[in-house]
């Protein structure tokens, strides 16, 4: 299933969140591997200064296994569904694991990106105007 992300950037771990992003540490250990790479790669910034992206999950509970990994950086404001739960083939049971294959991330990625900023870009910007 997809989840629209809404979250708040903890004020004292932007500088960790980043050197995360850059070493590539960031979600090691998880079975989501290189999706939170992925997931800041294409995150945006609101004009209020939240983080929204599209995350893709097949646990049973919304984010069971990012959350932990989210929550070291992030206050999670909002997770709700992406599009119809009717419609997603794994979560019908049509296609198990369609997710992986699906063009949806790529198509809500694609109507995110037309509102905002890049998140990983102002995260990047905002380093090097306060380094500390």
């Amino acid at each position: 299933m997809r989840y629209l992300v809404t979250a708040r950037l903890k004020p004292d771990r932007r500088r960790s969140l980043l050197e995360a992003i850059e070493d590539r540490s960031l979600g090691r250990g998880s079975v989501a591997g290189g999706e939170y790479l992925r997931n800041m790669d294409q995150a945006r910034s609101t004009a209020d200064g939240r983080a929204r992206w599209v995350e893709v999950c097949f646990c049973p509970t919304p984010l069971l296994e990012e959350r932990p990994y989210w929550e070291e950086y992030f206050d999670l404001e909002r997770v709700q569904d992406a599009h119809d739960r009717n419609r997603c083939r794994d979560l019908n049971g049509q296609e198990p694991w369609a997710c992986t294959d699906c063009d949806c991330t790529e198509r809500l990625e694609k109507k995110l990106k037309a509102r905002g900023r890049s998140f990983l870009r102002q995260l990047r910007k905002q380093n090097e105007e306060d380094p500390v």
